[in-house]
């Protein structure tokens, strides 16, 4: 009898041994998961201020354009004028005032497609970050599950094996 004692003791130890043994490793599990979704909250608002600042950048450059726009009318005027009038000064002159006018409408034009390319790729980020916290968020909950039918399970056979006694 006291051998048979010994024996269930001894299972009923090991049994919740194996147990407490699988509960911290789905806490960690679901420790990370709640590490994961902090970080792509915090990698979600990063995108927002790029967003944000490239959202800026694009209306500071399309009211340059518009400017350059309005200086290169001005300037072909010049241009006309300075034809009109057959001075070579004037008309070298224009030419110049043309071609800087030119450059500078060239260069925010320039500035302007990099700015809406950099402002694609931090939405196309963002909409991944909002996946992963997505995903992470149905990872946590299913580990959440796990964890609590493992703690479930465990009392079962438990409570199982001190019945069997």
């Amino acid at each position: 009898m006291n051998r048979l004692t010994n024996w269930t003791t001894l299972a009923a130890g090991a049994i919740v041994a194996v147990g407490l043994s699988v509960l911290p490793a789905g806490a960690q599990e679901v420790g990370q998961d709640v590490q994961d979704i902090r970080q792509d909250r915090t990698d979600i608002r990063q995108d927002s201020r790029d967003i944000r600042n490239d959202k800026q950048d694009i209306t500071k450059d399309t009211q340059e354009i518009r400017q350059d726009r309005s200086a290169l009318q001005g300037a072909r005027q010049q241009m006309r004028d300075a034809y009109k009038s057959g001075d070579p000064n004037a008309i070298k002159a224009a030419r110049e005032n043309l071609q800087k006018t030119r450059s500078s409408l060239r260069g925010d034009l320039k500035d302007r497609r990099t700015d809406v390319r950099d402002l694609h790729h931090d939405r196309q980020d963002r909409r991944a970050d909002v996946k992963d916290l997505h995903h992470d968020k149905q990872d946590r909950r299913a580990d959440g599950r796990d964890l609590h039918q493992d703690r479930r399970d465990l009392r079962h056979d438990v409570a199982a094996r001190r019945a069997k006694q």
